[in-house]
């Protein structure tokens, strides 16, 4: 088993995509990164999402993740919304299993209750346990940057279980799980 494994988390929007990375060394997390990419000044959808993909393959082309965790989409009122929503966590699916690294989805619930123990938490609670958790100096101003952290977090605390994530290693692996999203 490897001893040390890279995690890039990612918070995927359409007005902003938060992502984190965190290292692994045994059973201890390092942090290593957090930003955002900001796509509120494009206006073109499908141009937001070759961002949104072009900005995933050059952060695992930069830190050669071993592991990436997306936040999936919430169920909303507005579907248009949703849609958007689950077009860019496609995209940046998409781009991990291009490069065949692993992907695990986790609900927002769950990542709240894996960072603070309480599923209904602000996204000001987990940034606060994030700070703490990392020794953080500072939170940035968008909290989009720590919802992909907190991602990331997530995975680490259910690496080895397979608890309400869904895992893809690859293409033959999300259509085996999926089959009735190909036709």
């Amino acid at each position: 088993m490897k001893t040390e494994k890279i995690i890039l988390g990612i918070d995927p929007g359409t007005t902003i995509m938060g992502f984190g990375i965190i290292k692994v060394i045994g059973k201890k997390m390092e942090f290593v990164q957090m930003n955002e990419l900001i796509l509120k000044k494009y206006d073109d959808h499908y141009l937001k999402l070759k961002h949104i993909f072009d900005r995933t393959i050059q952060l695992i082309d930069t830190y050669n993740p071993d592991e990436i965790a997306l936040e999936a989409p919430f169920f909303g009122k507005n579907v248009q919304s949703m849609l958007k929503l689950g077009r860019a966590q496609g995209v940046a699916m998409a781009a991990g299993l291009s490069r065949e690294i692993p992907v695990t989805e986790y609900a927002p619930l769950k990542i709240k209750m894996a960072i603070t123990g309480n599923g209904k938490a602000s996204k000001e609670q987990v940034a606060l346990m994030l700070k703490s958790l990392l020794n953080l100096k500072e939170l940035p101003k968008n909290l989009d940057a720590t919802d992909g952290l907190a991602a990331a977090v997530c995975h680490f605390y259910n690496s080895g279980t397979k608890v309400g994530g869904k895992n893809y290693t690859g293409w033959a692996s999300f259509v085996k799980q999926n089959p009735k999203k190909i036709n």
